[in-house]
């Protein structure tokens, strides 16, 4: 009996426990869901705000900043303040007509056209928001096929929005009441930010709208210190649904804001902070009752490159006034290079493979591109293209060093080796290339060794020298000095390809008049023609390695990473070997001197150019066909100093039509790191001395 008596009580308490459970779900759905806010009656509501963790900052080799946070406002909305105001619905009214006014864009994800007829627009949400949007569906007990415009009926009636209203009026309050009953215990978003970044004219009026729970929070948001750099310092924005597969693995919101391109994008690991969590508890008057951190916002490292801002400064403008002069005046007798495009520069240490400076011209401004989008991708010879590290082009002449080791390692030349130009090649009775001395001016350069081809140039030296030595020798020479390779740089890079027999078959496929390897072939190689397509970035790497004897390093941008506060060095990035190309003494002596010979002897292609420069420097020419019409392509390698290199260059410039003239560029970059040199130097005291 006593048995009995106990299931009867705990039955009786079940189905009290019952109905207290479905009077509060009622009540809810009264007070918030429901939302005629004047009968809410809870005394305090607690929300939870995400505080986005400031991102680090990006610096130059030098400790310069580069890219650093300013001070921002956005407008949130706290949803119990706003529940419990007087006539809800017509504070979004008055809000939304004035964002509509004055063309302000604010975050929304209904995902319901504007305008009549209805229509879904799934299309512009990623996956997350396409799910939350079932879950409001299942959560109003709406069928999951409902049409658009019979959710727009239901929802108006739900809201208790007035018969009089504009569809316009109606539309753009159901989207904000979405995103408001999203965050009412539906989701763990946090409270709905309505504008990120507001400026200050939008802010102040909106703020004279006094909307309930509509509050001001800070935050931070990227701003550049310099105009220069836009192809590598790179942009953050919103998450592609594809990018939220990866980093909400790693704990990121899904409204977080990541790195798209440059150096944001390659070293957002280390930049990205993790955001903090806040709770608010206000009364119904908007009042705050109490307020803490759950979790302190943790600011990303500070990432110091390798970068150096006056080197980048000076090989962006001086590869600009080299185009631009080119297009005005032209060079040579016939006044090649009026149509000049594109072109780039990088610069790089020689000792350790970190990148000091890499321009892409034409570029543009980092600070305005969101506004300038449209019209960039209308610009001319395309601004956006990162050139130095995503164009590939055929090399030209600077290709003759990889041939001369070569064909000295392999013995079938060595440095004192003289072949006599005689201007037209004629062992094929097919293909009989000329020597570009003889197409211009109808003459040659006679007998000649191969440091004497490289000073002047020769084809006819090389086309020889070439069909020595062979492709394969060739091609592993031109690999181990890292063309058509993998640089190791962070950013996107393309890889470029080398002229062999498996390249030229993945070209040509199983056409046998096209895809088999012939002495032709071999001639175009030679000269650095055929299939080889490299990088700028790929071409300074391949300068830096010949200044080294053949070490090539792996090309970095990353220098330091250091903590937030500037206190701890995080990590220090060290020089990494990629290859090795062995290179004997002749060999070595060979194109070192050749190089040398280029600047300093009178018959030299750089000689007009660089022979009075204060520190010797070693350099190559070229000149390119492209397979277009207009003026031939043009690049310059060169380093420096002669007997102890430290920096490395390589320029090229399209339908630039001669290599010489770029030593400019080059010289402009070297003005600017020999004269740091030498007042670093002086800064350092001798020995046994005070400061």
């Amino acid at each position: 009996m006593e048995r009995i008596n106990r299931r009867r009580i705990l039955a009786l308490v079940l189905v009290f426990a019952l109905i207290l459970g479905l009077f509060g779900f009622r009540m809810y759905q009264l007070q918030i869901r429901d939302a005629d806010p004047e009968d809410a009656s809870l005394s305090t509501y607690t929300t939870w705000s995400r505080v986005t963790a400031a991102r680090g900052e990006i610096l130059d080799r030098n400790g310069n900043v580069l890219v650093t946070n300013r001070a921002s406002y956005n407008l949130v909305f706290n949803n119990y303040v706003f529940y419990n105001s007087d006539s809800p619905n017509e504070s979004l009214r008055r809000l939304t007509a004035l964002l509509a006014e004055r063309d302000i864009v604010y975050i929304e994800h209904f995902p319901v056209t504007m305008d009549k007829p209805y229509a879904y627009t799934f299309d512009q949400l990623d996956g997350t928001w396409q799910s939350y949007f079932r879950d409001f569906l299942n959560y109003r007990e709406l069928d999951s096929d409902i049409s658009a415009a019979q959710l727009m009926k239901q929802l108006r009636a739900a809201y208790r929005i007035p018969n009089d209203w504009t569809d316009q009026e109606v539309r753009r309050v159901v989207g904000l009441r979405y995103e408001l009953e999203l965050r009412s215990d539906l989701t763990t978003l946090p409270a709905y930010t309505l504008i990120s970044d507001v400026d200050a004219d939008s802010l102040s009026a909106i703020l004279e709208l006094n909307i309930p729970g509509l509050t001001v929070e800070s935050s931070t948001v990227r701003e550049y210190t310099t105009k220069y750099a836009a192809h590598i310092l790179g942009y953050v924005g919103e998450m592609s649904p594809e990018q939220y597969e990866v980093y909400g693995e790693l704990g990121y919101s899904m409204d977080a804001l990541v790195g798209q391109t440059g150096f944001e994008q390659a070293f957002e690991e280390y930049l990205h902070g993790t955001d903090g969590v806040k709770l608010t508890t206000v009364d119904a008057d908007g009042n705050i009752v109490a307020e803490y951190f759950t979790t302190e916002p943790q600011a990303g490292a500070n990432v110091e490159t390798t970068i150096d801002i006056d080197l980048q400064i000076a090989a962006e403008t001086a590869l600009e006034q080299a185009i631009l002069d080119l297009r005005e005046n032209g060079i040579g007798r016939n006044s090649e290079g009026t149509d000049a495009e594109g072109g780039a520069v990088v610069a790089i240490d020689v000792k350790t493979g970190q990148v000091l400076a890499c321009a892409s011209y034409p570029t543009y401004d980092l600070s305005t591109y969101f506004q300038d989008y449209n019209q960039l991708l209308e610009t001319d010879y395309d601004p956006l293209y990162n050139r130095a590290l995503q164009a590939t082009y055929a090399p030209g002449s600077v290709f003759k060093m990889a041939v001369t080791i070569a064909g000295i390692n392999a013995g079938t030349i060595n440095s004192g080796t003289v072949i006599e130009d005689l201007g037209v090649y004629t062992k094929y009775e097919g293909y009989q290339p000329e020597c570009l001395i003889y197409t211009n001016y109808g003459r040659t350069h006679g007998e000649i060794n191969v440091m004497e081809a490289l000073a002047v140039s020769c084809n006819y030296y090389f086309y020889e020298a070439g069909i020595r030595t062979g492709m394969q020798a060739i091609d592993a020479v031109s690999k181990a000095l890292g063309l058509g390779e993998d640089t190791g740089v962070e950013l996107y890079e393309e890889e470029g390809s080398r002229s062999n027999a498996e390249r030229k078959q993945e070209v040509y496929g199983d056409d046998p008049d096209q895809s088999g390897w012939y002495d032709a072939d071999t001639l175009m190689l030679s000269i650095g023609q055929g299939e080889n397509r490299f990088t700028p970035m790929q071409l300074a790497v391949y300068t830096a390695a010949l200044a080294n004897r053949g070490v090539r390093y792996k090309a970095t941008f990353l220098n330091r990473v250091i903590s937030a506060d500037y206190q701890s060095l995080l990590y220090s990035a060290q020089p990494k070997v990629l290859s090795t190309c062995s290179i004997s003494d002749d060999a070595y002596y060979a194109y070192t001197t050749g190089m040398r010979m280029a600047v300093s002897d009178p018959s030299g292609t750089v000689y007009s150019y660089l022979n009075d420069y204060p520190v010797a420097v070693a350099a190559k020419t070229g000149t390119a066909q492209h397979g277009g019409s207009g003026s031939a392509n043009a690049s310059f390698v060169c380093y420096a100093p002669y007997d102890d290199p430290e920096i490395a260059i390589a320029v090229f410039v399209e339908k630039g039509a001669q290599g010489g003239n770029l030593a400019s560029v080059a010289s402009a970059i070297m003005d600017v790191y020999f004269r740091q040199t030498q007042e670093s130097t002086a800064q350092i005291p001798a020995e046994n001395t005070l400061n």
